[in-house]
């Protein structure tokens, strides 16, 4: 028996990878938060499984469906919304396992981050504007944030930040980066990516907040800052694949004509 933490990805069923499809319909008990998972990705679990909603359920109270399982040695479906690794609440879970001596593997999923981008049809690093991405959210009332990650103190490496969870928060968001990125930095709102209902909005650090509350946004959003979020960039070509630059697996120009001389 084995418990398989499994991402279903954004919510599109056709993102749902194939080792992950393959597993839900394996396994006889199925746990899924239906808030953020759509009941097309459970759909893939067999005949007569036990199928449960898990979004109204305490974690004791999904550990003993574990539990109840493991006693009859049926394996488990614990399919989690996007990628497990980032903001899953597995890890206390997976402590709950290991103390009661329950085996358990994890299956990745596409992230929300991934597919937002898929979505908006843009990279989220861009040469000589961002290089580096930093996946973070706002403190919250039931999970504070550690000392030193902060937004400003994010916010000072100029990368493009994905920020979870920030969506009710998006005037905290702009007193703490304005100040940094400027007032006029691009900013991307991803709602429900992935879901027949999604939406994105395109704005800037002193107007999205406006755009959001026009639009109606409450929750299950993305939120994307950073320069490298603008919908048109200038920027120079990356050097991965400049004929003119040596390369390991594609010898450059200079490369080649090198050899030949010596040759």
């Amino acid at each position: 028996m084995t418990v398989h933490f499994i991402g279903a990805g954004p919510g599109d069923p056709d993102l749902v990878t194939v080792k992950a499809r393959r597993l839900i319909a394996h396994c006889p008990v199925c746990l899924y938060a239906g808030s953020l998972v759509p009941e097309a990705v459970v759909a893939f679990a067999p005949p007569g499984a036990r199928v449960r909603d898990t979004a109204s359920m305490t974690l004791e109270e999904t550990h003993a469906e574990i539990r109840a399982a493991h006693a009859a040695g049926l394996d488990v479906a614990r399919v989690h919304s996007g990628d497990p690794s980032l903001y899953g609440a597995i890890a206390e879970q997976i402590r709950r396992l290991k103390a009661d001596g329950i085996p358990y593997e994890i299956t990745p999923g596409v992230p929300a981050y991934a597919a937002a981008a898929a979505a908006l049809g843009q990279e989220l690093t861009i040469p000589e504007i961002a290089q580096s991405v930093v996946l973070t959210r706002l403190a919250m009332k039931s999970t504070s944030m550690p000392p030193g990650e902060t937004l400003e103190a994010f916010g000072r490496t100029g990368a493009t930040l994905a920020i979870h969870l920030g969506i009710r928060h998006l005037r905290e968001i702009e007193r703490q980066l304005a100040p940094l990125y400027g007032a006029d930095c691009p900013v991307v709102v991803a709602y429900r990516i992935g879901w027949p209902d999604q939406m994105i909005l395109r704005g800037t650090l002193s107007d999205i907040q406006a755009r959001v509350r026009a639009a109606r946004i409450t929750r299950t959003a993305l939120v994307f800052v950073g320069p490298a979020m603008a919908e048109t960039q200038d920027f120079r070509d990356s050097a991965l694949y400049d004929g003119d630059r040596p390369h390991v697996l594609r010898p450059g120009k200079h490369s080649v004509k090198t050899s030949a001389g010596k040759a």
